[in-house]
């Protein structure tokens, strides 16, 4: 018999037509699927009819069962690509045919501990910290060295930081009218002291980085003490563990798969197991993320090795998940890599990280710095270029001030299982308000926790291999500020936690600074606008105190300020000079030679201060919503180069627009002088909408690309792993999602036996699932909520029965029909699917 494939699969096809593209779409070569097509069909009354008969053929039933879907999963199953992959298919009579995507459980306790959170008068005692864990605390004497070390240099740091704002502040003072003994003037040298011991401390830490990477070595840096070559031993098995929530699939498994290919090169693949942590409510997205964990592990042999879990209740975010990873699988493993869904890590960097905790026993966390790849929008490009050439000074001089109480980002890291699942369990905030509840910025505390109980965490500054993508535009990185603020800005109650080191006592402050600096530094240029206005619209006074016996001649300064203001712009660009000297000294053709560093550097420069007062205006939102309770919602960033469009840009940067403008339209009206000293800034939100604008726009950042400028090494001559990643994101198939689980037979099956942890559902739920099902028949998927999706989705039965009615029932809404005819001609063969289009 030969198959007729009808030009439309309406909902008057006939049986035959229907059963023979249902048997299309399972892959039957065209003999097998007439014989059966023809049987089924024979004698039916309706498509309906036909299709129970077929189900029941491939189930190898006599006759038809009541639910002819369900019944026929074990044979649509044996269609798909895992039929042969037992290890990950199991039929238990209790729960019925699951597919197993992660290992057996073995549970163990990670409880947390309540928070003490002191007041101010025992503070000092509370400062000196404690390690409490035995084990913790023999690995502190052990590394008694290095702490003296970094007791020198971090009382060497703060007597350069306060010698230099005092001396700041003290020119200050002799710039202002009267020499900062007004009211108005006290109040902006006190914001200018604050501001500029800010900025000091980024400066020495640029310098100390700086002479750290001139030195090319620091004799405390933790991989000093590594055992290059040696083998890992059997006991340290590592967990890659990544968290996803709502992710770029292609995106997330092709970074996988690079890093899992590079691991295998290194001979220790063994070692390692992956696991993908899902916290997805996007029913189309948990789909197509477990079609490609499915296309992971068959294309490198992963099963067994590479896993994949849903969460079903999503808690506590990335911190939730990852605890919830340890308290499953945690006692398998000694170690686990933690790693954000644009991680890409080397083989050799991931070995290099386990040696490294094996040679240093007293590390409980060691972090990366991981560089940034991949974007290819003008301002991704200029932020590549920026972290690239002036971060390894920043982190360097980090570790330098820190060395094993350093920070730890929250990826790109190795942790120490055991510690961590002992004392790093997070507990909410106790209290109400907007700084109370869940922590955010979980990293920071994970890393407090975990150093005072005696173990270390150490940044690998000198580390390559670790890689990580940037926001694509402004208004995509200001969205995972506001996140990271409120975070800091929560994190800031634990300064008077009991136990922490005075170092993750500073590295809270330092977070809330990183934001609050920004409505601080707005008030200094208010104040100093109103000073402005006072000496400008009012009589001066030159008796300003009881007592005075001469009078106080109010005047300005403009020489001393043009010194002081070179002074402060030294601070805040020589890092920039210092990092373009080293690239330079060491050999520039990865950045595209000396030239083009230099020219793209003050490009940078100019483009840093345009952002800066747009990024002031934003935190400074932050703070004020943050504090005030405003809702936030915490999704995942773009992982594509999204573009920003002019309304976009409008409405965001509107009202900043306006405030430039009507700020110096007031400054010249006071004093058309002192217009030069403030058009950076209101000069710079006058123009925040087309900087935002074009900025984003792919285009401009290809065509700097191909001048050579902004270049870095991982464009010019990217890393095996990089090449590799592009490749398989690139090659990757489109994403599978939940119209294919309901329609496709193969996809069905997978999913209906993917995502259920049992197959008995109360008689209410199952009345519930019923009335939807029908809905969705009659009405279609769009009329699918995403409640609703995820509800069919997390009943096995209720999605067989829908699969099978989209194919049999009289009355299905015509998106299924044509979902039915899409998806067979994208499963068919390419002869196949000619004849289908034709």
């Amino acid at each position: 018999m030969e198959l007729r494939i009808p030009a439309r699969l309406n909902r008057d096809a006939a049986p035959a037509d229907v059963c023979a593209a249902y048997l299309d779409a399972l892959g039957f070569a065209p003999a097998e699927r007439a014989r059966l097509a023809e049987s089924a069909s024979r004698g039916a009354r309706d498509v309906a009819s036909a299709m129970a008969r077929l189900h029941a053929a491939l189930a190898g039933t006599a006759a038809a069962p009541d639910d002819p879907a369900r019944e026929s999963l074990h044979a649509r199953l044996a269609r798909t690509d895992i039929a042969h992959e037992d290890r990950i298919v199991s039929d238990d009579p209790r729960r019925g045919l699951r597919l197993v995507s992660a290992p057996p459980i073995r549970r163990t306790p990670m409880a947390p501990e309540p928070w003490r959170i002191g007041a101010w008068l025992p503070l000092l005692r509370r400062l000196r910290g404690r390690a409490r864990d035995a084990g913790g605390a023999r690995a502190a004497r052990a590394g008694r060295r290095w702490h003296r070390a970094a007791a020198v240099r971090r009382i060497v740091l703060l007597a350069l930081v306060v010698a230099q704002t005092m001396l700041a502040t003290d020119y200050m003072s002799a710039v202002l009218p009267y020499h900062g003994r007004q009211p108005i003037e006290i109040g902006v040298l006190a914001l200018f002291a604050i501001l500029f011991l800010w900025v000091s401390a980024g400066f020495w830490t640029a310098i100390a980085g700086f002479v750290v990477q001139l030195r090319g070595r620091d004799r405390y840096a933790i991989s000093a003490r590594a055992g290059d070559g040696t083998p890992i031993g059997s006991g340290a098995r590592t967990a890659i563990v990544m968290p996803i929530c709502n992710e770029n699939v292609a995106r997330v498994f092709a970074g996988l798969r690079a890093t899992h290919d590079s691991l295998a090169r290194t001979g220790a693949i063994d070692r390692f197991d992956f696991f993908v942590l899902s916290d997805s409510g996007d029913p189309d997205l948990r789909i197509a993320e477990r079609e490609a964990w499915l296309d992971l592990c068959r294309r490198v042999g992963g099963f067994g090795r590479i896993f994949y879990r849903r969460r079903q209740h999503r808690i506590k975010r990335k911190s939730g998940n990852v605890a919830d990873f340890c308290r499953r699988w945690g006692k398998g493993y000694a170690y686990m890599v933690v790693l954000d869904a644009d991680s890409v890590m080397s083989g050799r960097c991931l070995v290099e990280l386990v040696r490294l905790m094996e040679a240093n026993p007293d590390a409980g966390i060691i972090q990366t710095a991981p560089r940034a790849f991949g974007r290819e929008t003008l301002y991704a490009r200029i932020q590549q270029f920026a972290t690239r050439v002036y971060g390894p000074l920043f982190v360097a001089g980090l570790h330098f001030w820190q060395l094993g109480e350093s920070h730890y980002w929250g990826h790109n890291a190795i942790l120490r299982v055991e510690p961590f699942m002992k004392h790093c369990a997070l507990r909410r905030l106790p209290g109400r308000g907007a700084l109370s509840g869940e922590i955010l910025s979980h990293d920071f505390v994970e890393a407090a926790l975990m150093r005072r109980a005696g173990w270390g965490v150490w940044i690998a500054y000198d580390l390559s291999g670790s890689y990580e993508e940037m926001p694509p535009n402004l208004l995509d990185e200001l969205k995972r500020d506001r996140r990271w603020c409120l975070g800091n800005l929560i994190n800031s109650r634990l300064f008077f936690a009991q136990g922490l080191h005075p170092a993750h006592r500073a590295v809270f402050v330092t977070g809330v600074m990183a934001y609050l600096s920004a409505p601080l530094w707005f008030l200094f240029l208010v104040l100093s606008t109103v000073l402005l206005a006072v000496h400008t619209l009012t009589e001066p006074t030159y008796f300003i105190s009881p007592n005075q016996l001469f009078p106080l001649w109010p005047e300005w300064h403009p020489g001393r300020a043009i010194g002081l203001f070179g002074a402060t712009a030294t601070l805040l660009f020589l890092p920039k000079v210092l990092g373009v000297v080293l690239i330079a000294a060491r050999g520039a053709r990865r950045f595209g030679g000396v030239l083009r560093l230099a020219v793209s550097t003050l490009i940078e420069i100019v483009f840093s201060m345009l952002l800066a007062p747009v990024r002031m205006l934003f935190h400074t939102e932050f703070i004020v919503g943050a504090l005030l309770g405003l809702k936030l919602a915490w999704k995942s960033p773009p992982r594509e180069d999204a573009e920003t469009s002019w309304s976009e840009a409008f409405r965001r940067h509107g009202a900043h627009t306006l405030l430039g403008l009507a700020w110096l339209a007031l400054v010249y009206w006071l004093n058309p002088s002192f217009l030069w000293w403030l058009l950076p800034v209101a000069g710079a939100l006058a123009v925040s909408v087309p900087v935002s604008v074009l900025s984003s726009r792919v285009s401009l950042g290809r065509a700097f690309r191909d001048e050579r400028m902004f270049l870095i090494p991982e464009e010019s001559d990217p890393p095996r792993v990089l090449r590799r990643m592009r490749r398989f994101f690139r090659a990757a198939p489109r994403d599978i999602g939940f119209v294919d689980a309901v329609v496709d037979p193969r996809h069905n099956a997978i999913a209906c036996a993917a995502d259920v942890a049992r197959t008995q559902h109360s008689e209410a739920l199952r009345r519930v699932n019923d009335a939807l099902v029908e809905r969705a028949l009659i009405d279609g998927p769009d009329a699918l909520s995403p409640d609703d999706r995820n509800a069919l989705l997390g009943d096995a039965n209720a999605l067989s029965r829908l699969h099978f009615g989209v194919w049999s029932a009289p009355d299905a809404h015509p998106a299924w029909i044509r979902a039915r005819r899409q998806g067979r001609v994208a499963n068919a063969t390419p002869d196949a699917a000619a004849r289908s289009a034709a």
